[in-house]
């Protein structure tokens, strides 16, 4: 996110807009990809309260939180773009707030992949894991991406 420290993210966090809603998509390819038609939105507020119940040395991924909301919400997939904005409004607002932290190091992209969009970057990130007893790997020559090893292992299950 650009200009973090010129945003209100808890201000963010509180504006549910119109959400939670439903809403039917009709892009075949869409529907295809995600398995079905009905398509769920929560609001930023309850991205950051699942993340706030992962306990100390668990981990979570944002697709778990998105397939948790889809289930509870009687629909086919939670939107992506949404998710992964939303996740990043939860992290970049707990580092603005003095008191009720989030844990947000502990939720994960896909594969167990650490999330270079939350405060810090990757090394703010991976050392919070690590301090959780987590080890990190680095992938890629180029493109170097890091991953939580055997982040399975650590799941917490919503």
């Amino acid at each position: 996110m650009a200009n973090e420290k010129h945003k209100d993210f808890n201000a963010m966090l509180l504006n549910s807009k119109d959400m939670p809603k439903t809403q039917i998509i009709a892009d075949q390819k869409s529907i295809e990809k995600y398995g079905g038609s009905k398509m769920y939105f929560a609001p930023p507020k309850a991205y950051d309260n699942v993340m706030k119940a992962v306990p100390y040395g668990k981990v979570l991924t944002t697709g778990q939180i998105r397939e948790y909301f889809a289930a509870g919400n009687n629909s086919d997939f939670t939107d992506p773009i949404t998710a992964g904005i939303f996740v990043s409004i939860a992290a970049w607002a707990s580092e603005q707030r003095r008191d009720d932290k989030t844990p947000y190091w502990r939720t994960l992209k896909a594969n167990g992949e650490l999330n270079p969009k939350y405060p810090g970057g990757i090394d703010a990130q991976k050392e919070k894991l690590e301090a959780e007893g987590h080890t990190i790997i680095k992938r890629g020559r180029t493109n170097i991406r890091y991953y939580v090893l055997n982040f399975m292992d650590s799941l917490y299950i919503l």
